[in-house]
């Protein structure tokens, strides 16, 4: 069971379904499609739309259709796969992306703060021991940063101001 997770809680009715050759987005649904597919249906103009960045693709191809995008889902295959974290900072801090940036996958509670960090706000959370800490409101932290990220750091005694990349 797939549950949606933001800081807000979890999220009842989400309506965004990662589109398969199998599973098609239902009349009250919104899908979520493949790079190729989201970029045929943005160049004919279409707005609104759901994307999957998968760990190999390259998330700068959508940059010029960044106003057509309501939802960017990153790919984590697998918890040592941590290309998802890099497509998530570009998006945020080199395209400019302010919407919402979903990572699917293997989603844990663990590296969750550093998603956060790097500007993903909602998550499709599968992991049993995750979905349990999050309804808890178990978050794990972390005290120190050093390095400036999509998310500033709330601690005014941190180092994320020293160094911007």
């Amino acid at each position: 069971m797939t549950k949606i997770w933001n800081e807000s809680g979890f999220q009842n009715d989400d309506p965004w379904v990662i589109e398969t050759e199998d599973t098609k987005a239902g009349s009250n649904e919104k899908p979520i499609l493949p790079l190729a597919s989201f970029l045929e249906k943005a160049e004919a103009g279409e707005t609104g739309l759901g994307v999957l960045i998968l760990p190999a693709d390259n998330v700068k191809a959508l940059a010029p259709h960044l106003d057509k995008i309501a939802l960017v889902a990153v790919s984590f295959p697998a918890f040592n796969d941590g290309r998802a974290f890099s497509h998530a900072s570009l998006l945020r801090e080199r395209l400019g992306f302010e919407g919402e940036i979903r990572a699917v996958g293997d989603v844990l509670i663990d590296p969750l703060p550093l998603m956060l960090r790097v500007g993903i706000n909602s998550f499709a959370v599968t992991n049993p021991i995750a979905i349990r800490r999050l309804e808890e409101g178990r978050l794990p932290g972390i005290d120190n940063h050093y390095q400036p990220t999509a998310r500033k750091s709330e601690d005014p005694k941190s180092y994320s101001w020293r160094r911007v990349s």
